[in-house]
């Protein structure tokens, strides 16, 4: 005789932890029109209006774990690196919440210590080791660069301009490495997929919408300006702006909604 559960009763796993995948996956992502990116920052502002203090309190409790990290020396920031794709999954299930018409918590801040952590920390790691492979090479052709122009005798602006170059050779192959990490933790979170893929399904995504995160990119550094005027108080709106614009790029490019 089967036994009926009694409706009554409380589930047995806890429904905040309990994601389901956004159906109509598309793999690789896919290409969406330039003024797409306009569309994610306002979805993300709604996303935040929705709950304003919950986001703030969360903003406020997320930049306070950032600092006490940063006080760390060397350890710290290799901890900050390692944990921000958990605290950005954290911030995908928060922003879905919302979107769902839930109430946002701050205990959804730390969702990404609740499901898939493992591969959420491997993107961190993964993200931590690109970011060095391209970072030392760029400080030694720096380097090498100023001890050639002083043992040659150039002058100063000669020195500063191998600095540059060394720089922009890293803003560049920093660029991959961000694309590869942007949407890695929303696809870790929400379609349970192993790092490597997950940042490799990012960097395609990306790829395809270069032009509208471009845009997106523009925008958000005239909001940045903006944000941190008032002691950079603006930020405690903006960075969940931002995660809520996130998520939105997410949906509509990895499920066309």
């Amino acid at each position: 005789m089967a036994i009926q559960e009694n409706p009554y009763l409380p589930p047995s796993s806890r429904v905040a932890d309990a994601i389901a995948p956004d159906g109509n996956y598309v793999e690789g992502g896919r290409a969406v029109p330039v003024g797409h990116s306009a569309s994610w920052i306002g979805a993300g502002w709604r996303i935040f209006r929705r709950q304003i203090g919950v986001w703030i309190l969360l903003a406020i409790v997320f930049a306070l774990i950032l600092i006490a990290l940063f006080v760390v020396p060397i350890l710290g920031q290799f901890a900050v690196t390692l944990l921000m794709p958990v605290f950005v999954a954290g911030m995908m299930a928060g922003s879905r919440k919302v979107e769902a018409g839930e109430d946002l918590e701050l205990a959804d801040l730390f969702a990404g210590f609740r499901r898939n952590t493992g591969a959420l920390l491997l993107v961190g790691v993964i993200g931590f080791g690109l970011t060095m492979a391209v970072l030392i090479p760029a400080m030694l052709l720096t380097g090498a660069g100023a001890v050639l122009t002083a043992m040659a005798g150039g002058t100063p602006e000669v020195a500063g301009a191998g600095v540059l170059i060394g720089f922009l050779v890293f803003f560049a192959l920093a660029i991959p490495i961000n694309m590869a990490i942007w949407f890695a933790p929303a696809l870790v979170m929400f379609h349970e997929q192993p790092a490597p893929r997950a940042m490799l399904q990012s960097f395609r995504g990306c790829l395809k919408n270069l032009v509208p995160f471009l845009l997106y990119g523009v925008i958000l550094f005239v909001l940045a300006i903006f944000a941190s005027i008032p002691f950079g108080l603006g930020w405690f709106a903006l960075g969940p702006v931002i995660a809520g614009s996130v998520y939105a790029a997410y949906r509509d490019i990895y499920t066309g909604r």
